[in-house]
């Protein structure tokens, strides 16, 4: 699924204040309420347990965690135009675990010319 980065509007270098957000029908299709936290894989040996408060239930459907946040900046998504947050790929692996993955645009036809 597609996600947007999410900031609290106070982001620190320390990954804090970051996020990803995702649609309310990813919510619903992918994640279960009997669910009390997510695995997020960052990197190939980094896990985040991110928590799943009532909030994310009612209106903020978004997973916030220092570890998404410094892989956001690692891979140069820590800061955009305002309105205009970058989109990553957020996998569903098994039950409550999921991996972050850089949305690569779709490659050009090079055999139109």
């Amino acid at each position: 699924m597609r996600v947007t980065a999410w900031t609290n509007g106070s982001p620190r270098p320390s990954g804090s204040g970051y996020g990803v957000r995702l649609s309310v029908m990813d919510r619903e299709r992918y994640f279960d309420h009997a669910w009390s936290e997510v695995l997020v894989d960052v990197d190939e040996h980094e896990a985040a347990a991110v928590p799943l408060s009532q909030s994310f239930w009612d209106r903020c459907s978004e997973l916030r965690s220092a570890a998404i946040g410094r892989w956001l900046i690692r891979h140069g998504l820590g800061s955009w135009p305002r309105g205009r947050p970058p989109t990553v790929q957020l996998k569903h692996v098994a039950d409550n675990r999921f991996k972050l993955l850089i949305d690569h645009p779709p490659a050009a036809d090079s055999s139109s010319s």
